[in-house]
């Protein structure tokens, strides 16, 4: 042992208190290793030394008795010995921080959570983002969440979406394996990631069984419907709701959750971001869609949604309003909010002879031109224009009526009403 190193005694650091009147005392162990007893009662365990550029510098090296003098030794060594390679202790300690900063950091729960809050909640409506979210955090973050997103390899994942597989869940599996390619491709896009695992996982899954929306597509069946659904003794505004869905062939979750802020009824137009991302979309509104949307005006109570929740207007209605009442209608398990889109699709192409191009530009698809181009939320207005109102048209003669007719705050209705005025945000 050289002399005057390791001077202290375990007994002497637990019995150590500074002199009457002072507010600290040092007690040095030798090689630069001091402890520091403060009238407080704590005691810092501190290592002095000269930095390889000369310079005098201390470094603490934890508190007594949580580290120990054999411990504080322990500490001072390791540090003397990068002083003699020529690094700095107090630098090393904060690369090594840094390094398990950048670790913590890229892990894939990390990454995953930071596309989500980025990426993803701003590209989908609020419950698909909420949902995909769950699905993370109950089949990928539990397996894969800690391993950094550079190390995650195919293997890892299917694994990860066989345990899906195994519980029945064939189409979750589905939608999680599209999860995990997405925050890779953003991984990579950020620079902590090198490849897509996902990308060589191709047919190893279990194809799912193909879902249809239940729809109503027969005319006269339809007409049943709308006429049922004029009659229906709800909520006003679930009602209102009800009768929009056929006219516009939205997605429930667009509808549901529209904002005054996004109609121009006096120029008939209708401008939303659809919910499956893409450019937002530019729909001119036939008179029957905007005769029933003046009607909510007095029925939204302030809210900047046309539909509010029930609860508070700070909210929409919830996403299971609509086909909750068709359950009421006693339409459940033959139609769906969403099988108003296949309806007018159906009926629109093969009964009506409106092109699939201008058909599909409306239900918010992506539609190129012979060149692959995606053609702009504008294309086509007029032709789509006059095709809706075609389309309310035809639903008003399947309903036998030409005048849907709306409902007061009361819940009470009135076909002539048409006194409603002008929301103050339109």
């Amino acid at each position: 042992m050289a002399r005057g190193i390791n001077k202290l005694t375990d007994r002497q650091c637990r019995t150590a208190k500074p002199a009457e009147g002072k507010q600290q005392v040092k007690l040095s162990d030798g090689g630069g290793l001091v402890l520091i007893v403060r009238d407080s009662g704590s005691k810092q365990w501190q290592l002095r030394y000269r930095r390889p550029s000369g310079r005098e510098a201390s470094m603490g090296l934890g508190t007594f008795p949580e580290v120990s003098l054999a411990k504080a030794r322990q500490r001072r060594d390791e540090a003397r010995a990068l002083l003699g390679d020529g690094i700095d202790p107090i630098e090393q300690r904060r690369a090594e921080r840094e390094m398990a900063a950048s670790a913590d950091a890229n892990t894939f729960e990390a990454v995953a959570r930071e596309w989500w809050q980025t990426v993803h909640q701003h590209a989908v409506v609020e419950s698909h983002a909420t949902r995909n979210l769950r699905r993370l955090e109950q089949y990928v973050f539990p397996r894969l969440g800690s391993r950094p997103v550079r190390e995650v390899e195919p293997p890892d994942v299917l694994e990860t979406l066989r345990q899906i597989e195994a519980l029945g869940h064939v189409e979750t599996a589905h939608r999680v394996k599209t999860l995990i390619g997405q925050i890779a491709r953003y991984a990579i896009a950020t620079g902590r990631g090198s490849r897509d695992p996902t990308a060589d996982l191709r047919g190893m899954l279990r194809s799912p069984r193909t879902r249809h929306h239940p729809a109503v597509t027969d005319p006269e069946e339809l007409g049943a419907l709308l006429r049922a659904i004029d009659d229906y003794r709800g909520q006003p505004t679930t009602r209102a709701a009800l009768q929009l869905a056929p006219i516009l062939f939205c997605r429930p979750g667009e509808l549901r959750t529209a904002e005054w802020a996004e109609f121009d009824l006096e120029a008939g137009l209708w401008d939303f971001q659809p919910s499956k991302g893409g450019d937002p979309l530019l729909t001119p509104l036939p008179h029957q869609a905007i005769r029933i949307i003046r009607g909510l005006v007095p029925l939204c109570r302030g809210s900047r949604y046309l539909f509010p929740s029930g609860r508070t207007p700070e909210r929409p209605m919830s996403d299971n309003t609509l086909s909750a009442a068709l359950k009421r209608l006693d339409y459940g398990g033959r139609m769906v909010a969403h099988g108003f889109r296949a309806v007018a699709r159906t009926i629109l192409v093969e009964r009506l002879g409106w092109s699939v191009e201008v058909v599909e530009m409306q239900l918010g698809h992506q539609v190129r031109d012979s060149h692959g181009r995606a053609y702009n939320r504008t294309q086509w207005i007029e032709r789509r224009g006059t095709m809706l109102q075609h389309w309310a048209d035809y639903l008003d003669e399947l309903r036998g009526h030409s005048t849907i007719p709306l409902a007061d705050s009361t819940g009470a209705y009135d076909e002539n009403r048409d006194d409603y005025g002008t929301h103050s945000s339109i």
